[in-house]
């Protein structure tokens, strides 16, 4: 249970700047906390709309994510409405071939969940919360963080607020973010990939069933592109593919998509059927992939940036939305454990989480090269049963990264070390083996030749003597 910190005259008031995953969130953790919260999220209120822009790429819940969820109480409710269970990847080869790689146990799997649906049950949760008010079209102009006063505009004009605390959660091009750099020494960097995304949807089959086994996430790795494909409640599959521009660029009529697929995803047509491809693919834009590092995540104890504001990564290890939700859960352990002093808690959050948020973002980075090309290798295949043999061998000493990462609340940084100290061991091991394997039976050869012929012994001993001396 979730405890008020605060017995004040005034409740301290929080602005969340951002209505996504993580600022919805974010508000019913502070509310709990004893807040009082306005969150201001730039665009209407989507549980109005019909369509939405922005992403839609699927969501793969994990550990750290429902963690979240569960202390807030709808880790169950999440789990039941939208989740539905991957058990691992299936890999599409070129000819239709499909090869099952397990994630791990049996009891380790990932839940595929529409980010809109989700979004929109947190919405809906941190409304019926006393002490939260959501604003909608209220886009941030400016935040003075000398003392939180904040412009937003909205459609009755430009709105001038303050709060005590500014919590951004405002996305990969945050205007709080923006601000810190005018008010601290700030170190900010981003990287765009040179690939991008095209979301493309497979229409359930025409017995109204998946198209697809369900409960896989599908890639078709092609070593520098691939494609991936989450299910949906309604039986259809959210596909993505992920390539470079110049790729992207030489696909321009509707011949180009059929001659493309028929030699990249042959078996993906039938699914998709011809005209849901080519209208899809025709209508649907290409997105940008970016990555963002940036160092403090906070001024005193006034602002925070927390989510794709502070650590956008790239989608390929499935962590943006659970990383985002472990922030809220580690910010609010530290108000926690420091008694609601948000100056403390703030300079801690920074100092523990940068060095987590980092590593995620490096890891995500190197975890495209394995979906695209390494998971179709034998070796990668047998790497995981090694690592899956080992895990099973010691439990406590050795744990595949991607238990530690996706199954567990590892601190990513701590993960990324041990994994690294992990394939260390490993590569040494085989390397003994090798050499174990090479050398007794030259060793045993060698004993026989000399049996007999103590001079060659002594021969032999000399020429081995001086080659290690070298």
């Amino acid at each position: 249970m979730m405890s008020q910190l605060r017995d004040t005259e005034r409740k301290h008031r929080v602005a969340v700047i951002g209505g996504g995953l993580v600022g919805s969130l974010n508000a019913i953790f502070f509310a709990r906390n004893g807040y009082s919260v306005a969150v201001y999220e730039s665009r209407s209120d989507m549980r109005q709309e019909e369509q939405i822009a922005g992403r839609s790429i699927n969501l793969a819940l994990s550990e750290r994510g429902r963690k979240a969820l569960r202390t807030v109480g709808l880790e169950d409710e999440v789990v039941n409405k939208f989740g539905i269970p991957m058990h691992g990847r299936m890999l599409h080869s070129h000819s239709g071939q499909t090869t099952i790689v397990p994630y791990g146990k049996p009891n380790e799997f990932l839940l595929s969940v529409d980010r809109r649906k989700l979004n929109e049950l947190l919405l809906s949760k941190a409304e019926q919360e006393d002490d939260i008010v959501l604003e909608f079209k209220h886009k941030l102009l400016k935040v003075d963080l000398t003392d939180c006063q904040m412009v937003f505009s909205s459609p009755d004009g430009e709105i001038h607020d303050m709060a005590d605390l500014v919590v951004g959660c405002d996305g990969a091009y945050s205007t709080v973010r923006k601000s810190f750099m005018r008010s601290i020494r700030f170190n900010f960097s981003q990287t765009y990939i040179l690939h991008g995304y095209k979301e493309l949807l497979m229409p359930a089959g025409d017995d109204g069933n998946y198209a697809m086994e369900k409960n896989y996430l599908h890639i078709w790795p092609r070593q520098t592109f691939m494609m991936i494909a989450l299910p949906n409640l309604d039986s259809t599959f959210t596909c993505t593919m992920f390539m470079p521009y110049d790729i992207f660029g030489t696909i321009k009529t509707q011949d180009d998509v059929l001659a493309f697929f028929e030699r990249e995803f042959p078996d993906a047509i039938s699914l998709f059927g011809r005209d849901r491809l080519l209208e899809t693919y025709m209508v649907n834009p290409v997105g940008p992939l970016i990555s963002i590092k940036c160092s403090p995540y906070h001024v005193e104890g006034r602002a925070v940036i927390m989510g794709d504001a502070a650590h956008a990564m790239v989608p390929f290890y499935g962590q943006g939305m659970n990383a985002g939700f472990e922030d809220c859960t580690i910010l609010h352990e530290l108000i926690h454990k420091h008694g609601g002093n948000l100056d403390a808690a703030l300079a801690e959050y920074t100092e523990t989480r940068n060095k987590d948020t980092a590593a995620i973002c490096d890891l995500a980075m190197y975890n495209y090269v394995e979906m695209r090309s390494l998971v179709a290798s034998r070796w990668f295949r047998i790497k995981k049963k090694i690592d899956n043999f080992l895990n099973w061998l010691m439990p406590q000493t050795f744990t595949p990264l991607y238990t530690m990462v996706t199954f567990t609340s590892i601190p990513y940084e701590m993960a990324y070390r041990r994994w690294q100290w992990q394939d260390k061991m490993i590569y040494r091991g085989l390397w003994c083996a090798a050499v174990t394997a090479l050398v007794v039976p030259i060793a045993v050869i060698a004993y026989n030749w000399t049996e007999d012929h103590p001079w060659k012994a002594r021969a032999l001993k000399y020429f081995v003597t001086k080659s290690l001396h070298r």
